[in-house]
């Protein structure tokens, strides 16, 4: 019997060892299946052809080795002089100084934004016809806000700037988990009677997903209008490569943002980070809940998953409309009338609202960092108080010395960030910002039950922006985000409470413990400061 008992134990600890050994053979049998391994292969294999050619000529051939010098040169010199960030001039020109053979080639290859002509055209073509289908609102949005200097600058800058104008005649409630937001849209989906369009960086096959998929299957029959557009990037471990055509034969119309393709191309980086939702053309979601199970903690990733969003309804829905169509026609290549999907053509009436909402994008392919800007106006006009949540602290020069000018002037600066990371290197440059916003009576906060995801700011109980937008360069300067700029509305003390609560489940971070690092870790957080911009 005791031999027995020894047995056991031995015969469960061996078939434990064996599922967890056929469990990681199993893993890695299907990422080498994958699509991802192939391209990313074939990229390798481009990239290392190039190396090896540049190696190969300019071992026999002086004038090509000067010619890749020269190129390095020429690009150091367009890069100081082009119209973009600081930080992610530095971050180029440092490479390219230490492997000027190699440097200036791939700065060619990776280090530019510019669309082909063809896709200049069409952008400028649904450019006009977003700024025509938004012409005739924001009046009487403005003659509200131009009783505050201050809030009429804000709306008229993102205006200008973005094409989408302020309203009025919008409720607005505000999610602070996914869990609440998924339930709502799922209420909302099922009662969509003409069009239902998705917009979301990640989709997922799950409880989420799924659930919302059966729902609407069933529109699509009944003859909703029924479209999906899901990032290639952000979805590329979560569905099928064939997914869109999956999707078509279950009567959903859907379209894949930027497919990634085996070529080595600067467009990877521009990925749709956007999340939106509108249905019938009168009722509209936004915020930083992608549609997979950790968004509403079926699935547990990083601990507990602090997300939120915002239902808006009524007249500020014509800005989400406009933007999920005209990226919907640049992606499929059509140019449709954006008239049809006009918010009251099927409603009964507006409501009466309070406040403005103004919902807004922000595109890579243009010089405005509307994004940026959009932060740095709010925190440049507090005079009370700054809170914010945001999953990644990665901050530029300019938002770091505002935080610092708004903390020392006696506004109350707080920024809540996750304690458990989902991307550990993003994380120690979160870390590495903490010193000197400390130093300036900047209070920051990290959420101790696991990860924060929501992208949020709330100033002076007056204003709100809930949305895609993180503090990172890749948020900043890189994806397609959106946005909902939020003035003098209930829904902003909504907001307020929601991040006061989160504060209460957070854990204060001093200045002694922040500053506390060894030598090594100070290096590696200034090495990765350094390339931020191109994490």
């Amino acid at each position: 019997m005791r031999q027995m008992r020894q047995r056991i134990p031995k015969e469960l600890s061996e078939l434990k060892y064996t599922n967890r050994r056929r469990s990681i053979f199993s893993q890695l049998a299907k990422l080498l299946t994958h699509r991802v391994f192939f391209i990313g292969l074939f990229i390798v294999l481009q990239l290392a052809v190039l190396v090896l050619m540049v190696l190969y000529f300019s071992t026999y051939f002086l004038q090509f080795y000067s010619f890749c010098l020269l190129i390095s040169a020429i690009s150091v010199l367009w890069i100081v002089n082009r119209n973009s960030h600081p930080d992610y001039k530095i971050a180029w020109i440092v490479p390219i100084m230490a492997f000027p053979l190699f440097g200036g080639l791939f700065y060619l290859l990776f280090g530019g934004n510019q669309l082909s002509q063809w896709n200049q055209r069409r952008m400028e073509r649904l450019g006009k016809l977003s700024r025509e289908a938004l012409a005739r609102e924001g009046q009487e949005a403005e003659q509200i806000i131009s009783s505050n200097p201050a809030a009429g600058n804000q709306s008229r800058y993102l205006f200008r700037t973005s094409g989408f104008p302020p309203h009025v005649h919008t409720d607005a409630v505000y999610f602070p988990t996914g869990e609440e937001m998924w339930r709502s849209m799922l209420e909302e989906i099922s009662k969509a009677e003409h069009f239902i369009f998705l917009e979301f960086f990640i989709i997922e096959e799950g409880v989420m997903w799924n659930t919302m998929l059966d729902i609407l299957e069933e529109k699509a029959k009944q003859g909703v209008d029924v479209r999906l557009m899901y990032d290639d990037i952000g979805s590329l471990f979560t569905v099928p490569k064939n997914y869109a055509l999956q999707m078509e034969q279950r009567g959903i119309s859907c379209a894949v943002f930027n497919p990634f393709r085996p070529v080595v191309s600067i467009r990877l980086n521009n990925r749709d980070h956007r999340k939106i939702c509108v249905i019938d053309g009168h009722t509209g979601y936004t915020g930083g809940i992608n549609l997979a199970d950790e968004y509403i903690n079926v699935k547990e990733r990083f601990g507990y998953w602090k997300d939120n969003g915002v239902l808006l309804r009524g007249e500020a829905v014509w800005n989400l409309t406009v933007m999920f169509l005209s990226n919907w026609d640049y992606t499929t290549g059509r140019q449709e009338s954006f008239e049809p999907y006009r918010p009251g053509r099927w409603s009964a009436g507006m409501p009466s609202g309070a406040g403005v909402v103004q919902p807004y994008s922000d595109s890579p392919l243009t010089s405005e960092a509307v994004g940026s800007n959009v932060y740095l106006n709010l925190i440049n006009r507090a005079t009370r108080y700054i809170y914010i949540t945001t999953p990644y602290l990665v901050i530029d020069h300019a938002i770091t010395v505002a935080l610092q000018t708004a903390a020392k002037s006696g506004v109350d600066v707080r920024i809540i960030t996750p304690h458990i990371p989902d991307k550990k290197m993003v994380f120690e440059v979160t870390r590495a910002h903490y010193p000197a916003l400390l130093e300036a009576g900047v209070k920051i906060y990290e959420f101790t039950p696991g990860f924060i995801h929501a992208k949020t700011f709330v100033v002076d109980d007056q204003y709100a922006v809930v949305g895609t937008i993180n503090l990172d360069y890749r948020s900043l300067y890189l994806h397609f985000e959106c946005g909902a700029w939020i003035y003098d509305h209930p829904v902003v003390c909504d907001v307020r409470d929601d991040l006061l609560a989160t504060m209460d489940q957070s854990q204060e971070i001093h200045l002694e413990a922040a500053a506390r690092l060894g030598w090594l870790k100070r290096l590696r957080r200034a090495l990765l400061r350094l390339f931020a911009p191109l994490m």
